[in-house]
C-alpha cells in the first residue's frame, strides 16, 4: 500500500482528494501549513520524522493571482521555496512528487492549444513564482510530475463557480470577460486523473515530466458563467465586454487551452468536456 501525504488539503484539489480517498487502497496523510509548511525546512523535517512516505501530492499554492503582485515574496516563499523544500525532502528520503502548476506559466499569446515543450514567458508574479517553482523540479534527480492546470474549480472553497452563483442570485445584471479564452476544470477531475499518475508509478521512475491537465473544450468566462447560470436556472442578464474594460492588477492570459495528448496517451485517461464535467456539481455543491 503507497503512502501518500497530501500538502494543502483544506483547498479545492486537497479537498477532493480526501473526498475521494476512502474507496481506495492507499494510505494518506492530509497536511495543511498548520502541521506541514512547506516553507519551514526544520516542519518539514519533524512532520517527517519516522513517517514512511511513498508520494507527495503539493496541492500547496498561493493562488490569490492579484494579491501576488503586492505580495511577491510571499507567493514566491511558498511557490517557489516551498517546493524547493520539498525537493530537497525528497532527494534525501527518496520520495517521489506530484506538483500542480499552472496555464499562468505562458503569455497567453497562442492561437493553438500549449504543448507542454511550448516556450514558457509568465507575465504576472503568479505566474512567475509558479515557474521558477517548476524549474527547481527539473533541476533536481527526484521522480517528479508537474501537471499544469487552468480555471480550476470545486465544490470545495472558493472558485469561480460559487461566486458567479452568488452574484448571480444577488444581482440583476453581470459584465463578464469574453475575450480570455481558456478551459474549466473540475478539481475531482484533476484529482481522478492523478490516481492514474499514483496506478503506473514506474512509468515516471526516475524522470521529471511536465503534464497538461484540464476538462474538454473551450470557452471564455462570458461562456462558462452562461453555462453556470442556465444549469443552475439563474436569471442574471449577462453582457459579454473585453479585458480592457475590466483592469485587473495581473495580467491575465489571453488564451491558455491546453493539449493534453500527452497526458491522455501516457496514462490511458479519458477527459470530459468542461459541460458535462460542472453538471456533476449542482446536486452537491457547497455554496
Amino acid at each position: 500500500m503507497l503512502n501518500i501525504l497530501v500538502t494543502g488539503s483544506s483547498g479545492q484539489l486537497g479537498s477532493e482528494f480526501k473526498n475521494i480517498s476512502a474507496r481506495l487502497n492507499f494510505q494518506f496523510i492530509f497536511t495543511d501549513r498548520e502541521d506541514f509548511n512547506i516553507t519551514e525546512k526544520i516542519n518539514i523535517n519533524d512532520f517527517l520524522e519516522g513517517k514512511s512516505i511513498d508520494v507527495i501530492l503539493n496541492c500547496a499554492a498561493y493562488t490569490a493571482v492579484d494579491k501576488a503582485e503586492d505580495e511577491e515574496e510571499k507567493a514566491y516563499l511558498i511557490n517557489h521555496i516551498g517546493v524547493k523544500n520539498l525537493v530537497e525532502v525528497c532527494e534525501k528520503k527518496n520520495i517521489k512528487l506530484i506538483h500542480f502548476s499552472t496555464d499562468y506559466v505562458f503569455d497567453g499569446l497562442n492561437h493553438k492549444p500549449y504543448h507542454e515543450n511550448d516556450r514558457v514567458s509568465p507575465k504576472s508574479v503568479y505566474g512567475c513564482s509558479k515557474l521558477a517553482g517548476e524549474q527547481e523540479i527539473m533541476r533536481s534527480e527526484i521522480s517528479a510530475l508537474i501537471i499544469r492546470t487552468s480555471w480550476l474549480y470545486s465544490r470545495f472553497g472558493h472558485n469561480f463557480v460559487k461566486s458567479m452563483l452568488a452574484l448571480g442570485q444577488s444581482r440583476t445584471h453581470l459584465n463578464i470577460v469574453y475575450d480570455q479564452i481558456g478551459t474549466p476544470t473540475n478539481a475531482r477531475d484533476l484529482a481522478e486523473a492523478t490516481l492514474s499518475c499514483l496506478h503506473n508509478l514506474d512509468q515516471w521512475e526516475n524522470k521529471r515530466t511536465v503534464y497538461h491537465f484540464s476538462n474538454e473544450g473551450v470557452a471564455s468566462w462570458y461562456d462558462f458563467t452562461k453555462e453556470i447560470f442556465d444549469l443552475f436556472e439563474i436569471n442574471c442578464n449577462l453582457q459579454p465586454i473585453l479585458s480592457k474594460d475590466y483592469p485587473t492588477k495581473a495580467i491575465r492570459p489571453h488564451y491558455s487551452v491546453f493539449d493534453k495528448t500527452k497526458f491522455k496517451i501516457d496514462f490511458n485517461f479519458a477527459i470530459k468536456h468542461w459541460k458535462d464535467s460542472i453538471k456533476d456539481l449542482k446536486m452537491n455543491i457547497i455554496v
